[in-house]
């Protein structure tokens, strides 16, 4: 019988980032208290969001409003990383980025915790910026899912390609 297996990778899906994105923008259009603080929020080159306010608790606030957004529409807030708010002018701006893909030291972690962990006969793969978990036993693969849910990494796994 031939081996059943599944990936385990970080991806996010780009067009949902985008739709929270706008969603923010809307609601700090239309909000009473981001009225006249210079309130806004882009995308800033291909990967990183940038968002501007006259202080540095509005230029928070507006982070936070688009982290409710992203956990609403199922993205993992680990895979947003936020930078520190700096002074530019008479703005504050603040940077954050959305993190694809698992390094080669993260893969590293999750493989030596399957190896230990997880049940005996099961093999992890690193392959580029994801993993590649095999087994003769689709049950194993079960417990194997199980195990990595209930473990809490700090950047975000989505399981895919299980045959």
């Amino acid at each position: 019988m031939a081996d059943s297996s599944f990936d385990i990778v970080s991806k996010v899906e780009r067009q949902e980032v985008d739709n929270a994105l706008n969603q923010t923008a809307k609601e700090i259009s239309q909000r009473y208290d981001f009225k006249g603080v210079g309130a806004s929020i882009k995308w800033s080159g291909e990967d990183k969001i940038l968002m501007e306010a006259n202080s540095e608790d509005r230029v928070n606030a507006v982070l936070d409003v688009l982290k409710s957004k992203l956990i609403k529409r199922g993205i993992s807030l680990k895979a947003l990383e936020v930078g520190e708010p700096q002074l530019s002018g008479k703005e504050y701006k603040l940077f954050a980025s959305i993190q694809e893909g698992i390094s080669q030291e993260n893969a590293k972690k999750v493989a030596k915790i399957i190896r230990d962990e997880g049940p005996k006969g099961v093999k992890a793969q690193v392959q580029g910026d994801e993993l590649r978990v095999s087994s003769k036993s689709r049950d194993d693969l079960q417990t194997v899912i199980a195990l990595l849910k209930g473990k809490d990494f700090d950047f975000a796994l989505q399981f895919v390609n299980y045959r």
